[in-house]
């Protein structure tokens, strides 16, 4: 049983506390409830980005069996790389019952190619489909990273919502029937007191 003096103040102070707790509680809920709608929508965003990196994927084998057809593999290994330039991946961020999530996108401004001794078609569509490819990599990386932050947060908005509802307001409710019970008993004996004084 509570520690607390049974008091009608401290019944009113505990049921305070007991009904901000139940506000916590329901609170959390919702969270979890608007967290798993947003993980299934990036769900769904990260199988389609994932669909597309496949299908970049085969298309820059195909591309680079194409080149490697045309000039072996010393011929491809001295073709010329395009430098970075200004390209960059592009994020913009936002936030959902404080989880960072992120969308981003490559930006390829690279600077081009030095011109190659042998250059030709096949190993111009390569370096385009590994482009492709890049680019389609980044933003299935992002949806990644949001996947894992949202899981995280909502494991952690579970623990909390079940720890409030399981142990901590029954806990409580306990307490406040312990001190009601105690206050019964203690008017019970006041009024049995007062009839033999009477």
């Amino acid at each position: 049983m509570s520690e607390t003096t049974p008091t009608r103040a401290a019944v009113l102070e505990l049921k305070d506390e007991q009904r901000a707790m139940h506000e916590g509680y329901v609170f959390l809920d919702e969270k979890c409830l608007l967290l798993a709608g947003e993980m299934l929508r990036q769900l769904a965003r990260h199988a389609d980005l994932e669909r597309r990196l496949q299908a970049a994927h085969e298309a820059a084998m195909s591309a680079l069996q194409a080149a490697l057809a045309r000039h072996g593999l010393q011929g491809l290994q001295v073709q010329p790389a395009a430098g970075p330039g200004d390209s960059r991946v592009v994020r913009e961020s936002r936030s959902l019952m404080g989880v960072p999530l992120q969308e981003a996108a490559w930006s390829a401004a690279g600077e081009p190619p030095a011109p190659a001794v042998n250059p030709s078609p096949e190993v111009r569509a390569c370096r385009a489909a590994f482009d492709a490819m890049f680019a389609a990599a980044v933003p299935l990386a992002a949806v990644t990273g949001n996947l894992e932050r949202l899981s995280q947060e909502y494991r952690r908005s579970v623990r909390r919502a079940r720890a409030l509802q399981d142990v901590l307001l029954p806990e409580l409710g306990r307490s406040i029937r312990g001190i009601e019970t105690r206050l019964e008993e203690l008017e019970q004996e006041e009024a049995v007191l007062m009839r033999r004084r009477a």
